[in-house]
């Protein structure tokens, strides 16, 4: 479980595109997106069965919808990361997935790049959670969010951060190898995840830019879908 984060600061409104700190280098992993989020449609799938339990347990309590400010999108992956792909590289989103249900409604993204040998492989992957009926605010930043489960960073744990003026609540958590920023506003939660495999010895990327184009993405990702 991770509790709730002493605010840090650092991440003010105008927030910087590069840092002066570099990342522990990451020990190598597999050899490319495109097979390190092969499982994306396949997890997705396992985590909508879990949800299915879920939700018709939340269908027994009367609790008051919570404010929904956000559209249901079936291909979040018409949605790019442009500011990602500027501080790593081009990425594409290749897998998608989405389902609706009266007590929540889920859009998933897996997003990667061809592989190229001798450098640092990025993948992520954005999720986004409409809760119609139960209040999510009291599960957030308990943990993985919901499908996001399904990716790299699915333990808890690492080090854990608020991020102010995004949403209503938004927590950065920083691992070796990869970020998350989750964002919950109303019924809405969104999170995104970046991660780099690789060779030990190639470039390691700027972790602290990587990080403010991810709080840059998922402001564009909330505009997008913003009724």
């Amino acid at each position: 479980m991770i509790s709730e984060p002493e605010l840090e600061g650092g991440w003010g409104t105008d927030l910087p595109s590069t840092a002066a700190e570099e990342p522990d280098t990451p020990s190598e992993g597999v050899r490319g997106p495109r097979r390190a989020w092969s499982w994306a449609l396949g997890g997705a799938a396992v985590a909508s069965a879990v949800w299915a339990g879920v939700l018709t347990a939340q269908d027994r309590f009367g609790e008051p919808a919570p404010r929904i400010a956000y559209r249901h999108a079936e291909d979040l992956c018409k949605i790019k990361l442009t500011a990602v792909s500027a501080s790593t590289v081009q990425l594409t989103g290749e897998s998608a997935r989405h389902e609706e249900h009266p007590a929540l409604d889920w859009a998933f993204c897996a997003h990667g790049a061809p592989y190229v040998e001798g450098r640092l492989s990025y993948g992520a992957e954005v999720l986004v959670q409409l809760h119609k009926k139960a209040d999510p605010r009291t599960e957030f930043g308990a943990g993985p969010t919901g499908l996001g489960g399904i990716g790299g960073m699915a333990s808890s744990g690492g080090d854990v951060e608020q991020v102010p003026g995004l949403g209503e609540r938004a927590l950065l958590t920083r691992r070796v190898g990869g970020s998350r920023l989750e964002v919950l506003d109303g019924g809405a939660v969104f999170s995104l995840t970046v991660q780099w495999y690789g060779r030990s010895d190639a470039a390691d990327p700027d972790e602290a830019a990587v990080q403010a184009a991810m709080v840059e993405d998922m402001r564009a990702l909330m505009a997008a879908l913003r009724k």
